[in-house]
């Protein structure tokens, strides 16, 4: 990995609908005490603040959410029935906006995320974003954590020079805003979590 790789904070500082977006394909890295482990993103939500009802940060600044109203390119992770998931804070300083990565293809350090999630079907090893976390030994404290320094926990540049067939649904397990198209993954690809009948033979319908 060269510094020219890691995805920059410019990156993160846009639109949080199109940085969920452009996540996908993108690699996922943690270095671990025995070495690197990760893989492509292939599924994402976006989260848009103040005028989101389904996002953490929609009735304000907590200390559980805090991370999301912090600079882009920071990490924002959450406890949910005692396991963790990871976000991408995203647009400009104070407008709370989060993509969730809900799933990588797993790719590098495979044995080392086998150890660390037990014995489950490799299909499972990294689908959804708690068995994620888990996977890859994230937790609290990496929230707030700088993605865009590449040590520990980062997001690089894609390694596939093809970008991937990108799908659009609604996002899942939300009860309000659920009909916003904001979660985006790899069409066909067996590593996304969700109802497979969100998958089809094209792009589907623009994000809104």
């Amino acid at each position: 990995m060269s510094s020219s790789d890691i995805l920059p904070t410019d990156f993160y500082r846009r639109d949080v609908v199109q940085v969920a977006r452009d996540l996908i394909g993108k690699q996922l890295r943690r270095e671990l005490p025995a070495g690197i482990a990760g893989g492509r993103i292939v599924e994402t939500e976006a989260y848009r603040g103040a005028d989101d009802p389904a996002s953490h940060s929609y009735r304000g600044k907590t200390p559980r959410n805090e991370a999301m109203f912090g600079p882009p390119g920071r990490a924002y992770v959450y406890t949910i029935h005692a396991r963790f998931c990871l976000n991408a804070v995203a647009q400009d300083d104070g407008s709370p906006c989060g993509v969730l990565i809900r799933a990588i293809e797993p790719q590098v350090g495979v044995d080392l995320m086998e150890q660390l999630r037990g014995d489950v079907k490799h299909n499972d090893l990294t689908r959804g974003p708690a068995r994620l976390c888990e996977a890859l030994d994230i937790d609290r404290q990496f929230d707030a954590w700088p993605l865009d320094e590449g040590r520990e926990l980062w997001i690089e540049e894609a390694v596939e020079q093809s970008k991937p067939t990108i799908a659009v649904s609604p996002r899942i397990g939300v009860s309000q805003a659920q009909d916003r198209l904001w979660r985006f993954f790899v069409n066909g690809n067996r590593y996304v979590s969700g109802p497979r009948k969100y998958h089809s033979e094209d792009d589907g319908p623009p994000p809104r």
